[in-house]
């Protein structure tokens, strides 16, 4: 089962989540047990290799994925560092499924893992991340800018 997340939150410009930016991805993420789940389908002009979804356009979407295994909870944090693993190749011709959720957090270090599947639930791409938390003040006022709508006039 799968509830939605807080939907101001995709009320700006982000390339992966925004709603208001023309050529981004327009990625919708729902919990999901105890993390959250977005489809996409590919475009195009997502393509590297004829037919190929770009590999770092398959990043973009892992890193996405684990922003929202925190954003869902209100928590916001940078990414750190990135592990990037590619298992298959990834085609444009098909949705994709991309899953994360938060590992462990000790203090501002927070760890995530995400994965981007197939329809038939095969593990294309998958990630584990360091994301460092904001400082309370920093983090206050990126969400507001969240909460704000479209292009976050409180994070400016």
């Amino acid at each position: 089962m799968t509830r939605e997340t807080d939907p101001m939150l995709r009320e700006q410009y982000c390339f992966g989540c925004g709603r208001h930016n023309p050529i981004g991805m327009h990625l919708v993420f729902e919990r999901d047990g105890d993390g959250v789940m977005a489809w996409y389908v590919p475009r195009e002009e997502d393509q590297g290799f004829p037919h190929v979804m770009h590999g770092g356009l398959l990043a973009l979407l892992l890193d996405e994925a684990m922003g929202w295994a925190m954003y869902a909870d209100h928590i916001f944090a940078v990414t750190a560092k990135m592990e990037t693993r590619y298992r298959k190749v990834v085609g444009v011709d098909a949705p994709l499924l991309a899953r994360a959720h938060v590992v462990r957090q000790r203090g501002r270090r927070i760890e995530i893992e995400a994965t981007i599947s197939n329809a038939e639930g095969d593990v294309l791409v998958e990630a584990s991340s360091l994301f460092l938390r904001m400082d309370a003040a920093t983090e206050a006022r990126a969400f507001e800018s969240f909460r704000g709508g479209v292009g976050g006039s409180a994070w400016q």
